[in-house]
């Protein structure tokens, strides 16, 4: 089924109207915040309309809740990426200081930096970040990971790949 199908959106019509209020109400417990709740909840019917391979589900709580706790785990790491960088920036000097709108375009860049090192082995991850952050060497990464260095070179490769995404888009 793909998205364009009409029975996509009829299914997530079916979900919205049978199990929007248990996961609005769910979401509310969760979060403690009835407009993030929303937020999240309109967020995770809109997940399940872009869904190319939508099928009528055995468990539609289960598929909801793990959508919705997929989406607030990206809101937090979003946010967690976000104070980082504006602690770093509080440390830098203000005549070094962007420009609010360089902030956010820089903002911007990290979050999609983040959602595409996301998608990387937590291994290949780390060892992408061990190496561009820390410095260190393939033998020490390897070392870390207990991995081998040839290992190493491919977790390397993985995440030099979704930089090159994140710059010009998928190779063709």
């Amino acid at each position: 089924m793909s998205a364009g199908d009409p029975a996509n959106p009829h299914l997530v019509g079916l979900l919205y109207r049978d199990h929007r209020d248990w996961l609005f109400s769910w979401l509310c417990r969760t979060v403690q915040c009835p407009h993030r709740a929303e937020d999240v909840s309109q967020d995770t019917f809109l997940r399940l309309l872009s869904r190319a391979d939508l099928q009528p589900p055995h468990e539609p709580r289960a598929l909801l809740a793990t959508i919705a706790r997929g989406l607030l785990v990206d809101q937090f790491r979003r946010n967690d990426l976000e104070r980082a960088y504006l602690e770093e920036l509080a440390r830098a000097p203000q005549d070094l200081h962007p420009s609010p709108e360089e902030q956010a375009l820089i903002l911007e860049c990290l979050r999609e930096i983040d959602r595409l090192l996301g998608q990387l082995s937590s291994k290949a991850r780390a060892a992408f970040l061990y190496n561009r952050l820390d410095g260190l060497g393939h033998a020490e990464i390897a070392e870390r990971l207990g991995v081998s260095t040839s290992r190493v070179r491919q977790y390397l490769a993985q995440g030099m790949r979704q930089c090159y995404i994140a710059l010009y888009g998928e190779p063709t």
